[in-house]
């Protein structure tokens, strides 16, 4: 009986140890920016700031002079994803933020945080992002403190739901 309970256990442990939640991410121009706010932040992200606009140019899959937050959306994000996916890479003086939700519209497809940096409108690298967005450093180090902490309530949970139910653990 407590065979298959500890035979639970090791397989659930060795699932989560290497297991990372990831999302897709964007980058967009919020709802609520004056337009000529957005459009500074969009010359300057086309400019300056290096963003691959092609695609939101005249013969452009992203092409819509009447929508300016799409196409800023589109600039933004294409930034966002070349400098580090961070809050300071989306935030274009406070006109953007990061969203879950695809923007892509008709023929024009938002390449996403898990598509990575070098691609066009149509291709992908293995880039990841995992979910939220903190510094923009390496935190591997945090990932055993936080498996520590979150490992050792699991294991004491299952240990005491054995020892009341052993029948609940493993069902076929």
């Amino acid at each position: 009986m407590y065979r298959s309970f500890f035979f639970c256990l090791l397989v659930s442990l060795a699932t989560a140890q290497n297991s990372v939640v990831t999302t897709e991410l964007w980058c967009v121009a919020k709802n609520n920016a004056e337009d000529s706010a957005l459009q500074s932040a969009l010359d300057w992200a086309c400019g300056a700031g290096g963003a691959d606009c092609s695609p939101i140019q005249q013969s452009g899959p992203c092409y819509d002079p009447s929508d300016i937050q799409n196409t800023a959306s589109y600039a933004f994000n294409d930034y966002f994803l070349k400098h580090g996916m961070t809050d300071e890479s989306c935030n274009f003086d406070n006109t953007a933020a990061v969203t879950s939700l695809n923007p892509s519209f008709g023929k024009c497809k938002f390449p996403s945080s898990l598509s990575g940096s070098n691609r066009s409108s149509s291709s992908s690298s293995s880039s990841t992002a995992t979910f939220g967005l903190g510094p923009s450093q390496d935190l591997n180090g945090s990932n055993q403190i936080s498996q520590q902490l979150v490992l050792l309530p699991l294991i004491t949970s299952l240990l005491l739901i054995a020892s009341y139910n052993p029948w609940l653990i493993c069902l076929p």
